[in-house]
């Protein structure tokens, strides 16, 4: 199937690694041309090695920090300085640290502004330019619909998901789709330094909640991305999708 992805400006943000690397990857392999963007310029400019490599074109790196006062304006520049447009936004920062009912207001200020306001803020930076041309993809990385616990990154998630609905409510007409995808537990270097970082701890887990049987790989989250990110997945708008191995237990 043709995604249609061919020559088309993308913007992934989050991309040094993971599931952001992983996209990347996945639309350069489709033909997009290809922005990239997170602090560490090492890893961004390894991910362009690699994309370059493999025959794609080389991305456009951009190192900075996003949720910087100045950041989604500095990220928007470079992507319009190197393609002269974007069609699509991939926003996926975001991080998870306990934060405890009772815990400082500092600990959930902060990732409220990393998982939430980064990802408001990007697309409103982003979002004139895509109601001008009347085409724009954007697509969410959020979590987990059940949350164990209160916790600041869940309701952080929950935010987008609410928002994003709203925002294609809001931009429908002008060919402008907004969806989520929720990931189960993926290789990454949260997943695997932070979270679960012993063998023993991922099939534990895995034997209690994830039905296919093991953690899935950023490849895994990059198909449904991509195929939200093309023109052909047009009617598809306001959704929360969860690539999950089966790990959600409740229907809606």
């Amino acid at each position: 199937m043709d995604l249609q992805l061919k020559d088309r400006p993308c913007l992934v943000t989050g991309a040094s690694v993971g599931i952001g690397r992983g996209v990347a990857k996945m639309l350069a392999a489709e033909g997009a041309r290809v922005a990239i963007t997170a602090r560490r310029e090492n890893l961004l400019n390894e991910l362009a090695d690699e994309i370059e490599g493999a025959g794609g074109a080389r991305p456009t790196v951009i190192a900075a920090d996003i949720k910087s006062p100045d950041g989604p304006d500095i990220i928007k520049q470079a992507v319009y300085d190197a393609y002269g447009r974007l069609d699509v936004l991939v926003n996926n920062v975001g991080t998870a640290a306990a934060s405890p009912m009772d815990g400082p207001d500092e600990i959930w200020d902060y990732l409220f502004a990393i998982n939430f306001v980064s990802t408001r803020r990007m697309t409103s930076a982003i979002l004139p330019g895509m109601l001008e041309q009347k085409f724009g993809r954007i697509v969410n990385l959020t979590g987990t619909q059940e949350p164990p616990a209160a916790n600041a990154a869940n309701a952080a998630n929950a935010a987008i998901q609410t928002w994003s609905k709203g925002l294609a409510n809001q931009v429908g007409a002008d060919g402008i789709t907004s969806n989520c995808v929720c990931p189960g537990r993926i290789m990454s270097e949260q997943v695997t330094q932070r979270l679960y970082p012993t063998e023993e701890s991922r099939q534990l887990f895995i034997d209690a909640n994830i039905p296919v049987g093991y953690f899935g790989e950023p490849e895994d989250i990059a198909c449904m991305i991509v195929f939200l990110c093309s023109p052909i997945a047009k009617y598809v708008t306001g959704t929360v999708i969860e690539v999950d191995g089966g790990m959600k237990r409740y229907s809606h």
